[in-house]
């Protein structure tokens, strides 16, 4: 069985509209798709006027928060879209994703990237600005070869347009997602290359502040990634979750849809879902 449960569209930094990434995960035969659009629910709300031809949609979010140092990703499922506790958050951190768009943007101007604001926001059109909405277009006026070299010498970790956001705390954005009758989830746990002390530290944090589910898949995984972190969510008493984190299709990203035989014999979400 084919499900996913992190999906980006253009209601954040995904390049397919709400109903294309709807179409796409229907097309690919999922028997479950999330919508987690960053610090948004519009994709969602969107996708679920859409005929699903059986297809079971998920109302969900990825959430940016902070521990210690560093940003941090929460994906929300099956969250209440009226929750108003949520909805007070997701406008929060919109106002948060604008000033660091304004400052993002300077920086690249003293770079000599001129009118990166401006070019940024048409490419995001109503969506907020993200970092990928820069890097295309740095590109698409020539300032970087690729939205890779983009990140590499401008936007990435430590470089100049790495502007940091007081983001809210894990464990308040653990309890916003579970007063909103979510299940929070600890996306991409590798991606923010800790090391395995520290990695242990925030699987324990995610876990005391009520942390559900690890997510063990997030688009190409190598089995011994997998393999430690099916470990990891065992030895701290989490849930395993699987998705895509899907924005584009590319050559060297996944496509929609994981199969929930990778999880093995781990309890996973799912279970709590469908």
């Amino acid at each position: 069985m084919l499900i996913d449960f992190h999906t980006h569209s253009t209601a954040s930094d995904g390049a397919l509209s709400p109903s294309e990434l709807f179409s796409r995960a229907v097309d690919r035969g999922l028997a479950a798709l999330a919508v987690t659009d960053h610090d948004t629910l519009a994709g969602w709300e969107v996708a679920q006027t859409l005929q699903s031809g059986g297809m079971a949609l998920v109302c969900g979010v990825e959430l940016s928060c902070q521990w210690g140092g560093a940003t941090i990703h929460v994906v929300g499922l099956n969250v209440d879209a009226n929750s108003e506790g949520l909805l007070g958050v997701l406008n929060h951190l919109q106002q948060l994703r604008r000033v660091r768009a304004e400052k993002i943007a300077a920086a690249l101007e003293r770079l000599g990237a001129v009118g990166a604001l401006a070019g940024a926001q048409a490419l995001a059109g109503e969506a907020a600005i993200c970092r990928p909405h820069f890097a295309h277009w740095l590109v698409s006026e020539g300032y970087m070869p690729s939205v890779s070299r983009a990140f590499d010498k401008w936007l990435g970790n430590g470089k100049p347009g790495d502007i940091k956001t007081l983001w809210p705390d894990l464990a308040d954005t653990v309890a916003v997602i579970a007063a909103a009758g979510g299940i929070p989830i600890l996306a991409h746990p590798l991606k923010y290359r800790f090391t395995r002390t520290k990695l242990r530290a925030l699987c324990d944090a995610f876990s005391v502040a009520g942390g559900v589910a690890l997510e063990i898949v997030n688009g190409r995984q190598s089995e011994s990634d997998i393999t430690q972190l099916k470990r990891l969510a065992k030895d701290k008493n989490l849930l395993v979750s699987l998705g895509s984190d899907f924005h584009r299709e590319w050559a060297y990203g996944a496509d929609l849809g994981v199969d929930i035989a990778i999880a093995g014999d781990a309890s996973g979400v799912w279970e709590m879902i469908l």
